[in-house]
């Protein structure tokens, strides 16, 4: 069988939006997944090593995005942005099914999983 791949989802401060996606998925046996924040008030900070780690990227904006190739250059993982707004909590059940339908989505293009 082949690596599973490595999926890190970011947000701002990894409070609700990419803390909810790895709650979700952390028992998917098709890929790993972590979450961390591009802010510096993030409850787990992004490093070099979550990159170096990841197959693929998501983030929820696209200024997060900017902000992760201001800071860590272009020698990075492929990132995809989600659109998803700053406006849910932890576990939204709304958010939830938002995260499942683009990340599901995701896996299939870009893996075939």
């Amino acid at each position: 069988m082949p690596t599973k791949p490595n999926i890190l989802v970011l947000c701002g401060r990894n409070k609700q939006r990419s803390k909810t996606a790895e709650e979700i998925f952390k028992q998917d046996q098709r890929f790993e997944i972590r979450s961390a924040g591009v802010s510096a008030s993030a409850d787990k900070k992004l490093n070099t090593r979550d990159l170096a780690w990841a197959d693929l990227v998501l983030v929820m904006e696209s200024d997060q995005r900017d902000k992760i190739i201001e800071i860590f250059g272009r020698q990075i993982p492929k990132i995809m942005v989600l659109h998803i707004a700053d406006e849910y909590a932890f576990m939204d059940p709304e958010l939830i099914a938002i995260l499942n339908d683009s990340i599901n989505d995701l896996l299939l293009s870009e893996f075939n999983i």
